[in-house]
């Protein structure tokens, strides 16, 4: 009887010794990998029964990636993740509609072994949920981007410094991430730059309420954060074929909002000194 082929992935080098050994002991042949390119180094090269992931393999959230890899590429194989935060809900959401189960680190050897057998005598139906462009993800999130960036920005030692109401601080924001979604919609990286735009309008209103130059930047850079953490928790849904490219298009149109709100913010501080 063949032994069921496990590919086990953990950026920890001690379980990575350790894990694999008990496994092999319980029937299983094992493959160890420590980075996401051995991980799809070895999904491209041999076929596995069960994949076993931790979910933060050297960045936090790459075990989504490798994850997505087995799920095109080998359908048939039970994945597993392995996270040390039971708490981060979005992930575990991601994870339940995902990927067949998963354990809170450190494993416990008898319930990882448990869940192995159990999906293997019983193997749910591949997950054949339709993949979404980049430009959805956003869309659909346009709400949670914006309460993450202001949370962001609420709690920067920099930004938060300055008193405004919600209301306030949020400005035209909302604005920039509805343009952001339209423009990713329309699959192109093209934003109005004729100062009529969302970014305009947010420098003007930044300039009125003190704001500097730099804290300009901040803001954008804190939303470029938000929006590309948005993407990494929805990865297992995205169809990696267009990510580079939607990606890029993100992070130009977010440079092309932000020159718009610094050349309206510059022309007022140019007026205002002149005066």
């Amino acid at each position: 009887m063949s032994r069921s082929r496990v590919l086990f992935v953990d950026d920890e080098l001690n379980i990575r010794l350790t894990l694999p050994v008990i496994l092999n002991m319980h029937g299983f042949e094992v493959t160890a990998a420590g980075t996401v390119r051995e991980a799809l180094a070895a999904i491209n090269s041999k076929t596995f029964d069960v994949l076993i992931a931790d979910l933060n393999i050297g960045q936090p959230g790459d075990g989504f990636t490798v994850v997505s890899a087995m799920r095109r590429t080998q359908p048939q194989a039970v994945t597993i993740i392995m996270t040390g935060f039971p708490a981060f809900e979005t992930a575990l959401q991601a994870i339940r509609s995902q990927v067949d189960d998963y354990v809170v680190k450190p494993a416990s050897v008898p319930q990882l072994l448990e869940i192995i057998h159990g999906r293997l005598a019983h193997p749910a139906a591949a997950h054949q949920s339709p993949l979404k462009r980049v430009a959805h993800v956003v869309r659909e999130n346009q709400s949670r981007i914006y309460e993450l960036w202001l949370s962001h920005c609420t709690k920067d030692p920099i930004l938060g410094a300055v008193q405004l109401t919600d209301r306030e601080r949020s400005d035209h924001v909302p604005n920039i991430i509805a343009e952001l979604a339209d423009m990713l919609a329309r699959d192109s990286n093209h934003v109005n730059n004729s100062g009529n735009g969302a970014g305009a309008e947010h420098g003007r209103e930044r300039h009125a309420q003190g704001f500097t130059a730099a804290m300009l930047l901040r803001e954008i850079s804190i939303l470029r954060h938000v929006v590309y953490a948005v993407v990494q928790e929805n990865l297992l849904a995205i169809d990696i074929s267009y990510v580079i490219s939607e990606m890029t298009n993100i992070s130009d149109n977010l440079d092309q909002q932000l020159g718009s709100a610094l050349e309206t913010y510059l022309e007022l501080e140019k007026s205002r000194n002149a005066a």
